[in-house]
């Protein structure tokens, strides 16, 4: 009967491992999501009243100088923009690239797990062997 105790204790602790580990997982990806949703959100919004801020600004300029400078000014806004646009986009490539993975808290804690696993299983192997001799 012992042994069967053991493998039944060892099922408990697998499952209630799994179990946690499960949970781990669900929160960070909730996490995550109320994360992306609040980026995206807030990017909409925050890319909506520049841009209508830079439609009036732009107007603006085209208006002020429309007798004298009028493609001086052009060139300038495109040039600006243009090296705006291409600045964030490199910006971005790299903020992307370097960010974490998903999902890393629980793919350590699983490391770690397995590791203690296994340390388990070579503490039990040298005290079996002591026993033995």
């Amino acid at each position: 009967m012992a042994i069967t105790d053991s493998i039944a204790r060892l099922s408990a602790n697998v499952i209630g491992i799994l179990y946690t580990r499960l949970e781990l997982i669900s929160v960070e990806v909730e996490e995550e999501l109320t994360r992306f949703s609040s980026y995206l959100l807030w990017s909409l919004v925050a890319l909506f009243c520049a841009g209508i801020a830079v439609l009036l600004l732009i107007l603006l300029l085209i208006a002020s100088f429309w007798d004298s400078y009028r493609l001086t000014v052009l060139l300038s806004l495109l040039g600006i923009f243009s090296g705006t646009a291409i600045g964030l986009g490199w910006w971005l490539k790299t903020t992307l690239s370097n960010r974490p993975r998903l999902l890393a808290d629980t793919l350590a804690e699983l490391r770690k797990d397995v590791s203690a696993l296994q340390g388990h299983q070579a503490d039990n192997r040298d005290a079996n062997k002591t026993g033995d001799q």
